[in-house]
């Protein structure tokens, strides 16, 4: 009786030691399954980090490209006009089209969309220009502005502001200048059609402006 007493211990024993090895293994088996996730989530947050980067790198290199496309209008005009010229207002060839380009720091304050004596003035002269040589071709009015983000403004983005000073531009040429409502075309672009990078204060500058683009009928 002892002795089977003293075997049934024994198997007892080494099955306690045999379960107990199982469950060290389990535990290892787990703690390299778990230290294979971090390594790999580890990895993949560096991918994603690398990515990402790579992603701004492109962004950045798109924007460039596309500032390049739509450099400023080349003076390659039949002729010169002194109104604009007179006004600061510059003018050029894009892509077979006449483009005018005033300013913005001309014709709004910083984060407004209503005209300047200046500017009134500048699209004075704009708009008799149109009636003089392009009195039956459309009026593309494009709004655009800098990347900063609006702060102190109204305007909810942009956007809305480029917009808004597209608009305030239509309704002089309209309502003041005699212009016909039906040749003309709004747009606002914000920040999204630059015509250099936004690093410098002169470049931002550059950026704000309002484009009518003439387009034959």
């Amino acid at each position: 009786m002892k002795f089977k007493l003293w075997s049934l211990a024994l198997v007892a024993l080494a099955l306690a030691s045999c379960t107990n090895s199982r469950y060290q293994q389990a535990l290892a088996d787990r703690d390299a399954e778990i230290k294979a996730l971090r390594e790999e989530r580890t990895a993949v947050k560096n991918q994603n980090r690398d990515l990402n980067a790579q992603n701004a790198s492109l962004d950045r290199q798109l924007a460039d490209a596309h500032a390049r496309l739509l450099a400023e209008p080349v003076r390659t005009t039949a002729q010169d006009f002194p109104d604009l010229d007179r006004e600061g207002v510059s003018y050029g060839m894009r892509d077979g089209n006449m483009v005018i380009t005033i300013s913005s720091d001309v014709t709004f304050d910083s984060g407004k969309a209503e005209l300047s004596s200046k500017g009134k003035q500048a699209l004075a002269a704009v708009a008799k220009t149109l009636k003089a040589q392009y009195p039956d071709d459309e009026y593309w009015i494009e709004g655009h502005t800098d990347s900063d983000p609006i702060q102190k403004s109204k305007f909810e983005s942009n956007r809305a502001l480029s917009i808004a000073r597209s608009m305030a531009v239509l309704h002089y040429l309209v309502e003041d200048a005699n212009l016909a409502d039906g040749q003309c075309v709004v747009a606002g672009w914000g920040e999204y059609r630059p015509l250099t990078s936004n690093d410098t204060k002169a470049s931002k500058a550059k950026n704000r402006r309002v484009e009518i683009t003439v387009h034959s009928k």
